[in-house]
């Protein structure tokens, strides 16, 4: 049995079709969805980027973080952003000692950053160059020009050294001077290298192959001809191409527009090239005997709720609705409702494929779930962002500090998009959720972790939460 583990930052479950989004085409992912079962009440165990993938990678809980520290030249503020701890295999080391031939292909330059050890694991691991702030190049200088054309107008008055995103654009202008085609865009560049590892060891008894697509992140600037069909109007709107991590008044609604087409243009371009990699299965002959999990780590607010970022308060479903789909030989396809932790993702792969779980593999097997013998998994789930935790279970839906201050509840039967807030009459629900959280640690809460919440990264958006 093969297995090939597709992740899409920063992918909105709600923005594919599958899931009833009807206005971004995404034929690829829907024709996938069609033969897996198709999952719509998952969550990441920690966010964001790192902490979720070392939930992801080891099949263990990250939160609450005690083994968090800065490390040099790195994203500052984020609890469990580092490398994934020794004592805790990951999938990919479980695999090659059961001999399987594995590989990494990604774009996430965060796992390859100095310190980290997501390659872990791997026989073969590829780097694809320039995402975001990626120190690719250091030169020729974009022209101020040229870096305003991508910032909102709402910042002209503002010098441009000290406009938001300045800085990465800078970068990121440089990464992608010598782009030509559409096969020199990110997606298409992980996606074509993933096929090509696939046709390269196709000799191989047994193959693993992660997927790292870290598109549709922002920078949101697909060919134009992407975002066209969401989007028709010209140059008289500014390129946003930058989440503002706040309020969303800032935009004008033609830069709203534009920002949400470029997001969606995104989306359609990398669902195009996840055909490619399909295809290529097909090719192969693999269908058969792989099985094929394709899941997202969050999303991002695209104005929804007023704001235009992505942080743990408020946590809404736009940020902790997950995309995970898996097909796997022998499974009927079909949709389920029970609630899976992503770090319950590498167990049931091992368990799917004959292999024993490490006992440090503290996720739950939710396979029973995939072969029809059980519709439940979990009864709850959390999520945790820093200090800030969202619990949910099957009616209700609550969001706060771990201090339970700015606590936010919703009941998920009468208000699927958390408008209106119950916290204040159901007091003693807010007391059980927050008590879940505490319990899902696992260990005690670090104090220095309650003191984290105005640190870039965690800093939530409510005035009520900041701290002098």
């Amino acid at each position: 049995m093969n297995c090939i583990l597709v992740v899409f930052d920063t992918l909105r479950q709600d923005h594919v079709g599958a899931y009833g989004n009807q206005w971004i085409r995404t034929p690829h992912l829907d024709a996938f969805a069609r033969e897996s079962v198709v999952f719509t009440a998952a969550h990441p165990e920690s966010l964001p980027t790192l902490p979720f993938r070392r939930g992801l990678y080891t099949g263990a809980r990250v939160f609450p973080f005690s083994d968090h520290r800065q490390y040099k030249g790195d994203f500052v503020g984020a609890p469990g952003w580092g490398p994934m701890r020794e004592e805790r295999p990951a999938l990919s080391e479980v695999l090659h000692e059961a001999g399987y031939r594995a590989g990494l292909i990604s774009d996430v330059y965060h796992q390859f950053k100095p310190s980290k050890n997501f390659h872990r694991g791997f026989d073969q691991w590829t780097w694809i160059r320039g995402q975001e702030n990626d120190k690719y190049r250091s030169g020729p200088e974009p022209s101020p020009e040229a870096i305003a054309a991508h910032l909102p107008a709402s910042t002209l008055q503002q010098p441009l050294a000290e406009r938001r995103g300045y800085g990465l654009l800078r970068q990121y202008l440089m990464n992608t001077a010598e782009r030509r085609c559409e096969e020199d865009y990110f997606a298409p560049q992980v996606l074509r290298a993933a096929a090509a590892w696939l046709q390269q060891n196709r000799d191989a008894e047994r193959l693993f192959l992660t997927v790292e697509s870290f598109d549709p992140h922002e920078p949101w600037d697909p060919p134009e001809y992407y975002r066209k069909p969401y989007d028709p109007s010209g140059d008289e709107v500014g390129d946003v191409t930058l989440s503002g991590y706040g309020p969303a008044q800032g935009l004008t609604a033609a830069e709203l527009r534009r920002l949400r087409a470029n997001y969606a243009g995104e989306v359609t371009m990398a669902d195009r090239w996840f055909g490619v990699l399909m295809e290529t299965m097909e090719r192969l002959g693999l269908t058969e005997d792989t099985i094929v999990v394709v899941v997202s780590d969050h999303g991002h607010c695209l104005g929804e709720h007023g704001v235009i970022s992505k942080q743990g308060h408020p946590m809404s479903r736009e940020i902790a609705d997950l995309l995970l789909m898996v097909r796997a030989p022998g499974v009927k396809p079909g949709r389920s409702d029970a609630l899976i932790s992503s770090h319950d993702i590498p167990v049931t792969l091992l368990r799917l494929m004959g292999v024993e779980p490490p006992e440090t593999m503290t996720g739950l097997d939710f396979s029973p779930v995939l072969r029809g013998d059980q519709e439940a998994h979990r009864d709850h789930t959390t999520t945790a962002w820093g200090p800030f935790v969202m619990v949910r279970d099957a009616r209700m839906w609550y969001n706060a500090f771990l201090g339970r201050e700015a606590e936010r509840l919703y009941d998920l039967q009468a208000d699927a998009q958390l408008r209106r807030n119950l916290a204040a009459e159901h007091p003693e629900v807010c007391a059980h959720m927050a008590a879940l959280a505490v319990a899902d640690a696992g260990e005690p809460i670090p104090e220095w972790l309650l003191g984290m919440r105005n640190q870039p990264g965690c800093t939530p958006l409510e005035p009520e939460l900041a701290v002098e």
